[in-house]
């Protein structure tokens, strides 16, 4: 949070405000073999999102958050995407 305000008093909030996200233009860059990765920081959840724009192409969502073990399953789901050419 320090640095935060430091920058926003220094350079001005619009350095600190995340900008807007259209997934539309990143799905339409993305092909089976470069696919969208979302790497996450705090407080961020594009799920919602997802889902909804995945819903609007009626297309199926599989989700996994990894730790404990769910390695193996998201593989599988990996898999089963691969192969079925879901999400």
């Amino acid at each position: 949070p320090a640095l935060t305000v430091y920058v926003e008093k220094t350079m001005g909030k619009k350095f600190v405000e995340p900008l807007p996200f259209d997934l539309s233009p990143c799905f339409n860059d993305s092909t089976r073999s470069t696919p969208l990765v979302f790497v996450l920081s705090q407080g961020t959840d594009p799920m919602a999102g997802l889902l909804k724009f995945a819903e609007g192409l009626g297309r199926r969502v599989e989700s996994v958050s990894l730790g404990q073990g769910q390695g193996p399953v998201a593989m599988k789901l990996i898999t089963e995407a691969i192969t079925e050419g879901h999400w």
